[in-house]
């Protein structure tokens, strides 16, 4: 009875073995025939070639249509490493100009899933990319000796001028980190795509859509011809051109101005928002920026300590000086802290209980537009000081600080404006929390009286600065800055198109424009003049640890404004030495389509002047 259980048992665990083990050659099977793709790449590969269609790239045109980048024909060496076996692989490193130990570290590098995510051994891997077409030639005539390696035509970014090189951006192969974030999955090891500028801004509408070809092999790996007649290719969408705002001829004359010197020229068409110029210096030349050497170039660029990568126009923060005083007018006015006729003493500066903010000469008591026009320090001191002392309208200091906070931020300090261009930053605006920790809360008007002058903690960008130039310009509201004009069968976001209003009234924007026509008229902004128009400007001299910088901010003409624009040269010294007159050239380039005679020898002259920095 017992032998014939255990007869039992045994026959049951020898059959649950072999079950068991069938059904794990089941499951591998399914396995590998439903959610391994490996067999399948290999059946593949013996029957079809997928050959991706690569789009060019759109082009890049400024306001009038001129061309600014477009594209030539490059290529790509592509190799099978399935295929590849018995190449002469001394011949084929003569043939395209590298050594065998670079064939050999690049053979390793494709290999190396780590450097090269989605590695297969059956579909084509970037060998050497970008070689231009005149230096293919010998290698096209020899492909047949190299088994297994293949050609990919491309192109290659070229710019027509030496012009634009922070703004327009340029194209790079995308890196491990970049296709780590590449949600959409469009990008593969080897595809290029924009860095910096608007080519990065505007990637997805400038690069286009992927195509495909699936070509049909032989036994023996010949190409027969497309698959079902190209019933499932897929064509290549090119890219979008795009239009930019900029004006070309603007852009060259800033760069220009600009040359043997750091700071930044920004100018905005206050009507749209649409930036006309955006100059930084120093800069490089985005040619430099292309094809195999582009790596090499951009090492050279990151290490130089004149930092010709930044993009001073708006990643550059800097104190507003004396263009700030706008700011504080406008909400001086709107607040009550001061009114059009209030005349207040400046006796070579603002002095009260101790504190003394000089000032330079002019007449004294000065009311509100002369003010403007002479930039009297003294005046926009008091201002502040009324404003923050009010702690029968405001309860106490504190939150009369987060009232002029509110009206910095909504006139467009202290935030990104949100330009359609990568690494804006915020500047700084101080607020009453800030003052609370850095004086343990024991502070008044008097202790922060500085940034009523564009000094102390305030810092701004030159796009801000210039905004803020659109703004008075408008009377009181302005649209985000932005530098593409017109998407090819597309549009712009519609954030670009909306009014953003400061909430001070526009009646106090029109003494303002008052003060800062006087400037010009007959105050620190003389050399700003220009026959014909009713330019509005004001000076900025803001101090710095060593030299101070040259800034200036203006508009024109006065009635009907086409122009804004800022100019900011770092350690410049007064607003009359480099920011008028650079500014007025400026203007002068675009409200007329040139520049006089004389106006030509003036830019000359300030191309010509370099400023020592002490590197």
């Amino acid at each position: 009875m017992r032998t014939s259980n255990n007869f039992e048992i045994r026959k049951f665990v020898i059959g649950g073995v072999a079950i068991g083990i069938i059904l794990i050659y089941m499951i591998r099977l399914f396995t590998l025939q439903l959610w391994s793709d490996d067999y399948k790449k290999n059946a593949d590969s013996n029957a079809f070639r997928k050959d991706i269609q690569y789009p060019s790239r759109g082009l890049i045109l400024d306001r009038k249509g001129r061309l600014l980048v477009y594209n030539e024909p490059s290529y790509n060496i592509m190799v099978v490493m399935n295929d590849q076996r018995g190449v002469d692989t001394l011949d084929f490193c003569q043939t395209i100009g590298i050594t065998k130990e670079y064939y050999i570290k690049r053979m390793a590098d494709i290999k190396d899933p780590a450097k090269n995510p989605g590695y297969s051994r059956y579909t084509p891997q970037l060998f050497m990319a970008q070689i231009p077409a005149q230096e293919f030639s010998l290698f096209r005539e020899k492909l047949f000796r190299f088994k297994g390696f293949s050609v990919e035509k491309r192109t290659t970014r070229q710019y027509t001028s030496n012009i634009g090189a922070h703004l327009l951006g340029d194209v790079g192969e995308i890196s491990e980190r970049e296709l780590e974030k590449d949600s959409t999955k469009y990008y593969a090891s080897g595809d290029y795509i924009g860095k910096l500028g608007v080519e990065r801004a505007y990637e997805t509408q400038l690069r286009g859509e992927k195509g495909m070809r699936i070509m049909l092999r032989d036994v023996h790996g010949r190409t027969q011809g497309h698959y079902q007649n190209g019933k499932y290719d897929k064509k290549a969408q090119p890219g979008k051109n795009i239009t930019l705002g900029i004006d070309k001829d603007l852009q060259t004359l800033a760069e220009r101005l600009l040359e043997g010197k750091k700071g930044a020229i920004v100018a905005i068409e206050p009507s749209t928002g649409e930036v006309l110029c955006m100059a930084s210096a120093p800069t490089y030349d985005p040619r430099t920026m292309i094809g195999r050497d582009r790596g090499k170039n951009h090492m050279l660029l990151e290490k130089d300590p004149k930092r010709p990568l930044l993009n001073r126009a708006i990643m550059g923060t800097y104190p507003p000086g004396s263009t700030f005083k706008i700011t504080q007018a406008l909400t001086g006015l709107q607040e009550g802290s001061i009114d059009t006729h209030i005349a207040f003493p400046c006796h070579h500066g603002f002095n009260y209980k101790g504190l003394h903010v000089g000032c330079h000469g002019h007449a004294s008591p000065i009311n509100l537009v002369p003010a403007i026009g002479t930039s009297c320090n003294s005046y926009f001191c008091w201002n502040l000081f009324r404003l923050l002392s009010n702690k029968r309208k405001y309860g106490s200091v504190q939150k009369a600080m987060t009232v002029w906070k509110d009206y910095m931020v909504r006139m467009g300090y202290g935030y990104k404006l949100g330009i359609d261009l990568p690494g804006e930053k915020r500047g700084m605006i101080p607020n009453a929390q800030y003052y609370d920790k850095a004086y343990k809360g024991s502070w008044n008007g008097l202790t922060v009286i500085s940034i009523a002058i564009g000094q102390g903690e305030v810092t701004a960008t030159p796009l801000q600065i210039c905004n803020l130039a659109a703004t008075v310009a408008n009377r009181g509201y302005f649209y985000t800055p932005h530098v593409v004009h017109a998407i090819q069968n597309g549009s712009i976001d519609p954030i670009y198109r909306t009014k953003h209003y400061t909430g001070v009234d526009r009646r106090w924007y029109e003494y303002c424009v008052a003060g800062m026509r006087k400037a010009v008229l007959d105050g620190t902004c003389r050399a700003a003049n220009l026959p014909g128009y009713e330019v509005c400007g004001k000076t900025g001299t803001a101090q710095n640890r060593g030299h101070d910088h040259s800034v200036f901010m203006g508009f024109a003409p006065m009635s009907n404004p086409r122009i804004a624009v800022s100019v900011y040269v770092e350690n410049g010294g007064f607003g009359n030495v480099y920011g008028v007159p650079i500014g007025a050239l400026i203007m002068e380039q675009y409200l007329n389509g040139h520049l006089s005679k004389s106006s030509e020898i003036k830019a000359q002259h300030f191309q010509n002047m370099h400023i020592k920095y002490g590197e």
